[in-house]
């Protein structure tokens, strides 16, 4: 019986989680001993990323991507021209 105990014990979560104590991960450790040295910058919420240039549209995206598929078909069809029957 007390065998069974033990387990029961083992996986009851409410006596786990009812623990005075609670360690923090380590990876909030970490970032605490690095904000003790040197804080972070505060961030707005949900700030807007950096625009590295500008967007191309979507027409010159297409157009790009089919000039592509027109010049593979061009090529192949070269190539099988060459090379006879």
């Amino acid at each position: 019986m007390a065998e069974q105990d033990d387990w029961e014990r083992e996986f009851d979560h409410a006596w786990v989680k009812s623990a005075e104590h609670k360690e923090p991960s380590a990876r909030a450790r970490m970032l605490a001993a690095r904000w003790k040295e040197n804080p972070p910058e505060p961030a707005p919420f949900r700030a807007d990323p950096d625009r590295v240039g500008p967007r191309r549209s979507s027409w010159v995206s297409t157009a790009v991507v089919l000039g592509c598929v027109a010049a593979v078909i061009v090529l192949l069809g070269y190539a099988q021209l060459r090379s006879g029957y």
